[in-house]
């Protein structure tokens, strides 16, 4: 598998190597030594999410408290998601900016998003299927979002935004600014401290 560094420090898109034959196709969409390679460090997983999702629908931006917050490993297992990883940390040199990757089920492309940034997909497809690995369990009281269609962030979600769906919990959510205001965002220096302290653990 080939992983590139995105632009916002700390994720990653990661594209596996496809064997298709008669039969059909085999890939690893998963290693954890190739990917601590690139992170530092391996993966602590915790959980499994699966998500489907009408064309339309986004999901985010979320978040966690760090530590441990939870880094994600995301990849679409049928049809198509754009997901972006924004850059909440405030102090980082890219705060308030975000990346994107197309998942879907051609390319099988994932994305590593580590601890601290802000995470948020939107369905390009019907029946859209997401499958996440997590480092962390839910935990609602330290789960937080930022209004998706915050104009500060501009998520360019390529449809128009009379098809978007969203949840009256992320329409509710605080703009960036606001969220940074009231002291909801983890800091860079908070996220960076956390990384040296996994990677020690390796």
């Amino acid at each position: 598998m080939q992983i590139r560094e995105l632009k916002i420090p700390d994720s990653y898109e990661i594209t596996p190597k496809q064997f298709p034959d008669d039969r059909g196709v085999f890939l690893e969409w998963y290693r954890f030594d190739r990917l601590a390679e690139a992170v530092g460090h391996p993966l602590d997983l915790a959980q499994g999410n699966t998500s489907v999702s009408k064309r339309g629908v986004v999901r985010g931006i979320h978040f966690a408290d760090v530590p441990p917050s939870q880094a994600k490993y995301v990849t679409a297992t049928h049809g198509a998601v754009l997901d972006f990883v924004i850059d909440i940390r405030v102090g980082s040199p890219t705060f308030g900016q975000w990346d994107s990757v197309l998942l879907d089920d051609v390319d099988r492309r994932a994305i590593y998003i580590s601890e601290g940034l802000g995470h948020c997909f939107v369905a390009l497809t019907d029946d859209a299927t997401v499958s996440y690995l997590v480092t962390s369990t839910f935990n609602a009281g330290r789960e937080h979002g930022i209004n998706p269609l915050d104009p500060d962030v501009a998520l360019d979600f390529g449809l128009p935004i009379e098809e978007l769906l969203l949840s009256p919990k992320d329409t509710e959510a605080p703009s960036l600014a606001e969220a940074a205001a009231s002291g909801l965002l983890p800091t860079w220096e908070a996220a960076r401290a956390y990384y040296t302290e996994l990677n020690g653990a390796r």
